[in-house]
């Protein structure tokens, strides 16, 4: 499970569920101090937190962890937001399968930035998928893509990845509820995509000097989320985040609107 709070939503349902989560793996605990909400949540609905490095060495003794939590008969592997790569013993593990649920429709958009890149080509649609886990990243097939509309002149980063989170959420929902009612889950082979890695991420929001206004404009809005840096220029080896009116216009409703 990642950081995001839809991911402790995902636990909290499969617990309303009656499922029987055997351990929940968090994405940023390399010192082993679990300390994060979504760990919190784990423990507080008596299900075992325990490290990645543990797990994948519990897979190759036998199957048995610490604290007598057993790995044999597993049913089903979620990625919920994860930021890891899912190495192939836990990939086989499960008899049903390792599924990720990724923010970004399939296979349009691999990777990172799938919210950055649909307003700053002007998609008019966006969407979020649920696929089997192979090998490579977000190349397994496809169970089901939710999509939904956008206006990408009026997005940004931060607006789509709220709505995004929502529908993730239902679809990992009509996820779980399709495995427990006994029903198979559909299983369509991805064709050819398009994968957007870090540094094509990080080139995407540089503004250049060549940019016009409509560009950098969409820029502006297709990078920003804060309190992570946006759209930026880079003068001297210093990257400065931009902004322009519109945004600020919005900013200032938005405050407004909550107090």
């Amino acid at each position: 499970m990642g950081r995001k709070p839809f991911a402790i939503k995902a636990l909290e349902y499969l617990h309303s569920k009656g499922t029987d989560v055997i351990a929940v793996i968090t994405a940023d605990q390399p010192s082993g101090i679990f300390s994060t909400a979504l760990a919190e949540t784990a423990k507080n609905l008596n299900m075992p937190v325990i490290q990645e490095k543990t797990l994948y060495k519990a897979i190759e003794n036998d199957n048995y962890c610490h604290n007598s939590i057993e790995l044999n008969n597993v049913d089903l592997v979620i990625s919920y937001l994860y930021s890891r790569k899912i190495k192939p013993d836990l990939i086989n593990l499960p008899s049903k399968g390792c599924i990720n649920f990724h923010p970004a429709p399939l296979p349009e958009l691999r990777g990172l930035g799938g919210y950055n890149v649909a307003i700053l080509e002007g998609m008019p649609a966006y969407g979020v998928s649920a696929h089997f886990v192979d090998e490579t990243f977000d190349t397994g097939d496809i169970i089901q893509v939710k999509r939904f509309q956008i206006d990408p002149l009026r997005e940004t980063a931060f607006s789509l990845e709220q709505k995004s989170q929502v529908i993730m959420f239902e679809l990992f929902k009509e996820v779980i509820d399709t495995l427990q009612s006994g029903k198979e889950l559909n299983r369509i082979r991805q064709g050819s995509g398009r994968y957007i890695n870090r540094k094509e991420f990080e080139t995407l929001r540089q503004v250049n000097k060549d940019d016009t206004p409509e560009v950098i404009n969409r820029k502006i809005r297709a990078f920003w989320y804060p309190p992570y840096g946006g759209a930026c220029i880079t003068i001297d080896g210093k990257e400065y985040t931009l902004i322009n009116d519109d945004l600020l216009a919005e900013i200032k409703c938005y405050y407004h609107y909550k107090q």
